[in-house]
C-alpha cells in the first residue's frame, strides 16, 4: 500500500534543490516517486516506505554536502594597489573576478582566501606604511603588489625579513631580481627581456644613433644599462640622455624636447610611466617633432595600457612604434566580454576601461595563490612565530616570522598552468621572455606590423621556429609602416640641424698640388679645398651613419714651410682653432704629445723617427749609429791588419819597411780597407 509523505515548507527548497523537480505546478516522477506540488503548499510524496527512505537519505547527504562546503579555512592575503591609477583600476576588477571565478570553478576547496585591499596612493612610504599594518593588525601571509617598482622595493624587504611572499605583477624594474630578496616574486617579465626585441627593431632600420628618454625613477632608470649593452651589441651609439623628473612641468618639457630638436639623432626610445608619456608626446606634437624624419619608439609599460589612454594623447602618439607584450587575441575577447561587465559593477560611476596584460596578470596572480593557499592548508596552525626575544621594540629586526611563507613560496615557484595571459610559470621567479608585438599607432589605435621573440627575431608572422641570425637584417617582410607625419618613408634617423656648429677642418697646401690644395671663392669667401686627400676625407664623412656639418678652414700659407709650418699647423688643432686637420702631415713623436693621428692610408705603413736619449753633444753625433765596443773592435782590426802587412814586409827585406813613420801608417790603414785577402 501506497504511503505518503508531507515536508516542511522551510525544508521544501533544499529538496526541490536537490533533485532538480522544482515546478510551479503538477506532478513529475523520480525514481518511481509521484511528487506533488502547488505553490504555497507543502510537498507530498507518494511511495513505498524504502523508497521514501532512499530519498531522505539522499536528501540529508546534499544538505550535508552544501554545509560542509561552508566550512572553509579563511586565508588572508594582503594587495596593495595605486587605486586611483590606470593600472591600480584594471588590476582591481581583474583581482576581485579572479577570486570569484576561482572559487566558483574549485568549490570543493576547503581554503579560501580572504583579500585586504590597500591604497598605497602613488606614494612609497603609504606603501610601506599599508604592508607593516597587513602583517601585523591582519596576519596577511601572502602581498600581491604593490604597483611600483620603487615601492616593491622596500615592501619586499619587509617580506625578507617576515618570510611572507609578496608577488608584483606590474613592478619590472630589473634590480629587484636579486639573491637578497628572495621572498620577491615578479609575475610579470623584467623590462630587460624587451631590449633585445628594441636592439633588434633598430638594427633592422639601421638607425646607428638613439637617444633614450625615461623618467627619473627607480622604474626609468633600471632599464638604462641593459637598453645600453643592447645597443651596443649592434654598435648603435647613445650620444645623449633625456631624464625627465614626475615633476617636470610642461615648460620644463617643451625645454628639453627643444634641445632634443637642436641634435642630430632623431630616433628616440620612450620608457615612463603612461602619465608622463601622455605630457612628453602632447608636447612633441605641439612643438612639431611628430612630424616627418622623426623616430619614436615606446616600451612595453606605455604600449601594454595604451588602449585605455586618452583618444587625445593616442592620436598625438601617430607614426609611433610600440613594443608590446604578445597575447592570443581569441582567447583575450572571450575574457574581455565578462571583465568588462564586471568593471561596470565595481565602477558604476568611471568611464570604461579596456583590458590590458597587468589586469590578465593580475588575474593569474591570484588564481597561482589561492591553489597555493589549498596546497598547503591552513592545518589549524598559528599564522605568525614570536621572535626568541621578548620585547617591545617597533624595531624591524624583531619582527615576527609567516609559518606558511616558505612552504607557500615553493608551491608558488613550482605552481606552472596556462592562464588568461599565456603559460604562467613563476620557477625562476619571474615571468621567462615570450613572444612582443610591435605595433604602430595610428589614428585612434594602432596596426600589427611584426613580432618578436627570442628564437627566431623578428618577422612580419608569429613564428615559433628558430632562425639563424639573432637580427634581422632588413625589414622589408614587415608590414608597412605609418611613420610621423603620415609618411610611409622610412626615416634615416638623422637630420643636419638647422643650427649648431659645424665641424672646423683644418686644410694646408702642399707642395704637391695633386695631394692637396685650397682655393677661397671670391664670391661667397669660402674656402675650397681639393687633392687627393680632401677626396679621402669627403668619402670618410659620406660613410658614416649620420649628419657631419663641416667648413674648411685654410691655414696660413704666407709663411715659409721650411720654417716648420707644419709643426704650427699640427698644434692649431691643440689650440681648438681647427677640430680636425687633413693633408700630408708626417707623424712625428713631438706632435704626438698633443694630438691624436689616425692610421696613414698609403702603402708606406706606419714608421716613426725619434731623437736617442743621452746625444748632449751633437760634434760626435755622426759616431751615434755604432756603439762604443763596435769602433774601438773596428780600430783594433785596423791596427791588427797594418801590422801584419807591415811584420811580412820586414820579414821579406822589403824597402817599404824603411819608410817613414806616417808613410807607413797610411800603408797599414790602405791595407786594412781595401787590402784583397
Amino acid at each position: 500500500m501506497a504511503e505518503c509523505i508531507k515536508f516542511k515548507p522551510d525544508f521544501q527548497f533544499e529538496f526541490l534543490k536537490n533533485l532538480a523537480l522544482y515546478k510551479s505546478a503538477g506532478s513529475r516522477y523520480l525514481l518511481g516517486v509521484k511528487v506533488f506540488h502547488k505553490p504555497g503548499t507543502a510537498l507530498v510524496m507518494e511511495r513505498a516506505p524504502q523508497i521514501i527512505l532512499f530519498l531522505l537519505l539522499f536528501i540529508h547527504f546534499g544538505v550535508a554536502q552544501n554545509a560542509t562546503r561552508t566550512r572553509v579555512d579563511e586565508f588572508p592575503v594582503g594587495v596593495i594597489l595605486d587605486l586611483q591609477t590606470l593600472v591600480g583600476k584594471i588590476a582591481r576588477t581583474s583581482i576581485l573576478m579572479a577570486l570569484d571565478d576561482f572559487y566558483s570553478v574549485h568549490k570543493n576547496y576547503s581554503t579560501k582566501i580572504v583579500l585586504h585591499i590597500r591604497d598605497a596612493k602613488s606614494d612609497n612610504v603609504q606603501a610601506a606604511s599599508e604592508a607593516l599594518d597587513l602583517l601585523e593588525n591582519h596576519n596577511v601571509q601572502i602581498i600581491v603588489g604593490p604597483q611600483k617598482s620603487s615601492q616593491a622595493s622596500f615592501v619586499s624587504d619587509l617580506g625578507n625579513r617576515s618570510q611572507v611572499p609578496v608577488i608584483s605583477f606590474t613592478a619590472t624594474n630589473p634590480s629587484l631580481y636579486s639573491a637578497s630578496l628572495p621572498y620577491f616574486i615578479r609575475a610579470t617579465l623584467n623590462d630587460s627581456a624587451q631590449v633585445q626585441s628594441i636592439a633588434c627593431l633598430i638594427k633592422a632600420y639601421g638607425w646607428r644613433r638613439v637617444v633614450p628618454i625615461y623618467e627619473d625613477t627607480d622604474y626609468g632608470r633600471g632599464i638604462i644599462p641593459y637598453l645600453i649593452d643592447a645597443l651596443e651589441e649592434i654598435d648603435t651609439r647613445v650620444p645623449y640622455r633625456s631624464v625627465i623628473p614626475l615633476s617636470a612641468t610642461s615648460e620644463e618639457i617643451s625645454q628639453e624636447l627643444y634641445k632634443l630638436m637642436t641634435m642630430q639623432t632623431r630616433v628616440f626610445i620612450v620608457h615612463m610611466s603612461s602619465t608622463l608619456a601622455a605630457s612628453i608626446f602632447s608636447k612633441a606634437k605641439e612643438v612639431g617633432m611628430m612630424s616627418k624624419g622623426f623616430v619614436w619608439i615606446m616600451t612595453n609599460g606605455i604600449t601594454n595600457i595604451i588602449d585605455s589612454m586618452n583618444t587625445s594623447v593616442v592620436e598625438a602618439m601617430n607614426g609611433a612604434l610600440g613594443i608590446q607584450f604578445y597575447v592570443n587575441k581569441s582567447e583575450l575577447d572571450r575574457f574581455t566580454i565578462g571583465w568588462n561587465r564586471r568593471f561596470q559593477i565595481d565602477n558604476p560611476n568611471e568611464p570604461p576601461l579596456k583590458l590590458s596584460i597587468f589586469g590578465l596578470w593580475g588575474y593569474d596572480t591570484i588564481w597561482a595563490v589561492a591553489e597555493a593557499v589549498e596546497k598547503v592548508g591552513v592545518k589549524n596552525r598559528t599564522l605568525f612565530k614570536k621572535p626568541s626575544v621578548a620585547t617591545n621594540s617597533a624595531s624591524l629586526e624583531i619582527m615576527e616570522t609567516s609559518v606558511f611563507g616558505p612552504e607557500l613560496l615553493k608551491v608558488i615557484l613550482k605552481n606552472k598552468f596556462r592562464g588568461k595571459s599565456g603559460y604562467f610559470d613563476l620557477s625562476d621567479r619571474q615571468l621567462q621572455v615570450s613572444t612582443f608585438r610591435i605595433i604602430n599607432v595610428f589614428g585612434k589605435g594602432w596596426n600589427n606590423i611584426g613580432f618578436w621573440n627570442e628564437e627566431s627575431g623578428i618577422s612580419q608572422q608569429l613564428n615559433l621556429g628558430k632562425s639563424k641570425t639573432k637580427y634581422a637584417s632588413s625589414v622589408s617582410g614587415l608590414n608597412l609602416v605609418t611613420w610621423p607625419g603620415n609618411s610611409t618613408e622610412t626615416p634615416k634617423g638623422w637630420e643636419i640641424p638647422g643650427s649648431g656648429k659645424k665641424l672646423q677642418v683644418g686644410v694646408h697646401k702642399s707642395a704637391y698640388k695633386e695631394y692637396m690644395t685650397n682655393e677661397r671663392d671670391p664670391i661667397t669667401g669660402a674656402i675650397k679645398a681639393s687633392g687627393f686627400s680632401i677626396d679621402i676625407f669627403e668619402e670618410a664623412v659620406k660613410r658614416l651613419p649620420y649628419a657631419l656639418p663641416y667648413e674648411y678652414v685654410a691655414f696660413d700659407t704666407s709663411r715659409d714651410t721650411s720654417s716648420g709650418t707644419y709643426d704650427d699647423f699640427v698644434r692649431e688643432v691643440s689650440l681648438k682653432k681647427y677640430d680636425v686637420a687633413i693633408g700630408d702631415i708626417t707623424i712625428r713623436y713631438s706632435r704626438v704629445a698633443y694630438v691624436d693621428f689616425t692610421v696613414p692610408y698609403t702603402e708606406s705603413g706606419v714608421a716613426m723617427i725619434v731623437p736617442a736619449k743621452g746625444s748632449a753633444n751633437k760634434t760626435w753625433i755622426f759616431l751615434q749609429p755604432l756603439s762604443r765596443d763596435l769602433w774601438l773592435a773596428t780600430i783594433l782590426m785596423f791596427v791588427y791588419t797594418g801590422s801584419i802587412v807591415w811584420l811580412l814586409e820586414l820579414l821579406g827585406n822589403k824597402k817599404d819597411v824603411r819608410e817613414p813613420i806616417p808613410r807607413k801608417i797610411g800603408i797599414m790603414i790602405f791595407f786594412s780597407l781595401f787590402g784583397d785577402s
